[in-house]
């Protein structure tokens, strides 16, 4: 599989819409920033305080982020136990991968849905998408940077705007058992690991779901005549690109998990800490055979993304809430004592 077409895997850059997130606090009343802190200003100032430490990040409906939730006990390796039902999804656009041949013009996976989990020992991906039959050649991968050095997402190949650096994949693909753990660093490069440390697991139903992706369609240009526009040096016609979102209900899903420990000894391996924001991509095979006999897609004809984030959930340090409080108390007592002297007529 290193090297053979089924095995390998390229991202092509694309990106949807998409908005950051925010944190948000609770507001703090003006009574709260005046005069002696009475019972009501003293319960806001310490809901707001408790708030703030407490508070996490609002993600919007659409985000460039994987949210790792951190769980107790093992990380779920079956893609149907109950608890991914917790665990929110983020979804990704996808589209064909054009970066080098054979090219592919229309996939079958539009869009993708990732979750994720950690025990501060292992992480596991939890991959959704809409492919309307099972096929022993369906595949899906994740794929990482691996050190400092940024890579592109087409296999670290070397490009004009990226220098270009190692990538780590993790491969797996219906007929076969487990995944592959992988590297490569440019075209033509893909080879398997001689340390194995990732597990995969796929199961496919027969069921309804909702996808939801961003549609192209190329329009002639047309000038205020109405006749076609051409390039004035080559004389092909001109187009411009007109896009919709789209939401379609469809048959079939593959739900596919991933494990992996955080971090491991193997220098190839891409490592993960919690509170960080590494960089991931995704890539789908639909492995449906034509007529011909040919694969609807294999090799480099697929359905990719560009890199985005994931950001795996640390644990809490009860420190800083312990802290706030204490601000809290002590503010407080200083305010008590100097009203005391201001009511007694002594100097604060």
């Amino acid at each position: 599989m290193g090297s053979g077409a089924a095995g390998r895997m390229d991202l092509e850059d694309h990106h949807g819409g998409i908005r950051g997130f925010r944190a948000e606090a609770p507001d703090v009343g003006v009574e709260a920033m005046r005069g002696a802190p009475s019972g009501r200003a003293l319960a806001a100032l310490l809901a707001a305080t408790v708030g703030l430490l407490w508070g996490a990040p609002v993600l919007s409906q659409e985000t460039v982020v994987v949210r790792v939730k951190l769980i107790q006990g093992e990380v779920p390796t079956d893609p149907t136990a109950p608890i991914w039902n917790t665990i929110p999804a983020t979804e990704f656009p996808m589209s064909p991968q054009v970066h080098w041949p054979k090219r592919i013009l229309q996939v079958t996976v539009k869009s993708i849905r990732v979750r994720g989990v950690h025990n501060t020992k292992h992480i596991a991906f939890l991959l959704e998408y809409a492919d309307p039959t099972r096929d022993p050649a369906d595949a899906a991968a994740l794929e990482f940077m691996v050190g400092d050095k940024k890579a592109h997402f087409a296999h670290g190949q070397p490009m004009a705007q990226v220098e270009g650096g190692p990538v780590n994949i993790w491969y797996w693909r219906s007929d076969t058992p487990g995944a592959a753990d992988m590297n490569a660093q440019g075209f033509g490069t893909l080879k398997k690991q001689a340390q194995q440390d990732v597990q995969a697991k796929g199961v496919w139903k027969d069921e309804k779901t909702k996808v939801r992706f961003k549609e192209r369609k190329l329009i002639p240009r047309k000038d205020a005549q109405g006749q076609a526009v051409k390039d004035p040096k080559t004389g092909d016609p001109l187009f411009d690109e007109e896009t919709k979102v789209v939401e379609q209900e469809v048959t079939g899903v593959w739900r596919v998990v991933f494990v992996r420990a955080l971090t491991t000894s193997d220098p190839n391996d891409a490592q993960f800490q919690p509170g960080t924001f590494p960089n991931i991509a995704f890539a789908v095979w639909d492995g449906k055979k034509l007529e011909s006999g040919d694969l609807k897609e294999s090799g480099s004809q697929k359905a990719v993304t560009s890199w985005w984030y994931f950001n795996a959930e640390p644990p809490t340090n009860y420190a800083i809430y312990l802290y706030g409080l204490i601000a809290v108390v002590v503010a407080a007592g200083v305010e008590y004592v100097i009203i005391r002297k201001v009511k007694k007529g002594q100097p604060a």
